[in-house]
C-alpha cells in the first residue's frame, strides 16, 4: 500500500529551492560565476560554489517564508559551519588545492507568500577556525 509520501516535495524543500533559485540569480547579478549548486559529500554540503574574481565563495542559502525573531543567517551555527568547511575541503582537494583565496558567505531569503521582502549577501560571513585553516593556506589567514 503506497500512503502518496513523496508526491510532493516537502513545503520546506520547495523554500529551499526557490530561495537557492533567488541566491544564484542574486550572485549572476553581483557578477560572480556559479560553479556548482548542492555540491555534497559525506563530509557536508554547499548549497553554492562560486568565483568573485580570484576567490571561491562557499555560500550557504537560508531561507524563511516570514521574519521571525532572528536573521536567517543566524541559523549558520558552529555545528553548519564545520560541516561547510569540511565539504569545502573536500571540494578544494578535487580541484588538487588550487592556489586561491576562499570564503564563506550567506545569502538571507524572506518570503511572505510569493513576494521577496529580503534578499541580502553576507560576504566573508564567517572564517574557520585557525587550526581548520592552517591545515592548506596557513599565509592568507591574515
Amino acid at each position: 500500500m503506497q500512503l502518496g509520501f513523496g508526491k510532493r516535495r516537502a513545503a520546506h524543500l520547495r523554500l529551499g529551492e526557490r530561495g537557492e533559485r533567488l541566491a544564484v540569480r542574486l550572485l549572476r547579478e553581483l557578477g560572480l560565476d556559479v560553479l556548482a549548486r548542492n555540491y555534497r559529500t559525506s563530509r557536508g554540503e554547499l548549497d553554492i560554489v562560486a568565483r568573485e574574481g580570484g576567490a571561491l565563495c562557499f555560500v550557504e542559502v537560508k531561507t524563511r517564508h516570514r521574519w521571525v525573531h532572528s536573521r536567517p543567517a543566524d541559523a549558520v551555527g558552529p555545528a553548519k559551519r564545520q560541516r561547510m568547511t569540511r565539504a569545502a575541503k573536500q571540494y578544494l582537494r578535487e580541484l588538487g588545492f588550487p592556489p586561491l583565496l576562499y570564503r564563506y558567505d550567506i545569502v538571507e531569503v524572506v518570503l511572505v507568500g510569493p513576494r521577496v521582502v529580503d534578499l541580502r549577501y553576507w560576504r566573508n560571513a564567517f572564517r574557520e577556525q585557525r587550526e581548520e585553516a592552517s591545515f592548506r593556506f596557513p599565509n592568507l589567514l591574515e
